[in-house]
């Protein structure tokens, strides 16, 4: 194997890595039922806990932009953290800072 194929074949496990990433975290807001979307004029919205948290032309654009605007956040999945309390969504963080 050549140093190109090398760099793509690490390419491609990072891609595949982040694809992953960002559809366990939908399966899982979804799952708690915390993450809503719909297209409206041309683009896919998207509320996470109430809050607007994306807009973008595709649909795996705006789940990816939805996951980033909420890690910027400090919000993750309440099944991490089994003993908190679900009140602790976006608009609690954003209200805070």
């Amino acid at each position: 194997m050549d140093a190109m194929q090398r760099v793509r074949l690490a390419a491609a496990a990072e891609a595949n890595a982040e694809d992953a990433a960002v559809w366990r975290w939908f399966s899982v807001f979804l799952e708690e039922r915390r993450i809503r979307w719909r297209y409206m004029f041309g683009s896919w919205v998207v509320h996470v806990d109430r809050t607007h948290v994306a807009t973008e032309l595709t649909f795996y654009d705006a789940i990816r932009a939805a996951k980033n605007e909420t890690e910027s956040f400090g919000v993750e999945p309440s099944d991490k953290w089994p003993s908190r309390r679900r009140a602790d969504t976006l608009v609690e963080l954003r209200r805070s800072r």
